[in-house]
């Protein structure tokens, strides 16, 4: 494994190894169990299935990560969710948030990471105020949390009763 510098390059390692983790949980899960509704009750369209699940977590990387872009002052605006029905397509995806990150970290400073003021931090869509090294966090326990729910998942046998 390669070390990236800094704290920065601390978080991006983390990040990737949580993707990685992710993946290796994800790829044998079949293509035809994508779209099961694994979830009827919950009131989270993005909790439905292990579909719906990939989906959201493909599209939030690339939030957290234009949201990090977008604090030094750019105007981008992250790409519109898109449902597969492959799992190599989402392993795809994911390759390529990761290298949007990447993108996005190589220039970040050490010392832009913490902030104090409102000001210099970025509102999430949930209404929180987080700074960068508060959302790159966010975004590796989201990735952790969401491997734990298809882990979940996949321990039931709901996948494989098809």
């Amino acid at each position: 494994m390669i070390y990236r510098k800094g704290a920065a390059g601390a978080l991006l390692d983390i990040y990737e190894r949580a993707i990685l983790e992710f993946v290796k949980v994800i790829e044998d899960v079949p293509d035809s169990a994508l779209t099961i509704i694994t979830d009827s009750e919950t009131s989270d369209e993005n909790c439905r299935s292990v579909q719906s699940i990939l989906t959201h977590v493909v599209n939030s990387g690339y939030g957290y990560a234009t949201s990090i872009y977008n604090l030094k002052g750019y105007s981008y605006k992250r790409p519109d969710k898109v449902r597969h029905l492959t799992v190599r397509q989402y392993i795809e995806d994911l390759g390529q948030v990761l290298a949007y990150s990447e993108t996005i970290f190589k220039d970040l400073r050490d010392d832009e990471l913490e902030a104090f003021e409102n000001a210099q931090k970025m509102k999430t869509v949930w209404g929180q105020w987080y700074d960068i090294e508060q959302l790159a966090e966010h975004a590796i326990i989201h990735i952790l949390r969401h491997k734990r729910q298809i882990e979940r998942i996949k321990e039931s046998g709901i996948l494989w009763n098809i």
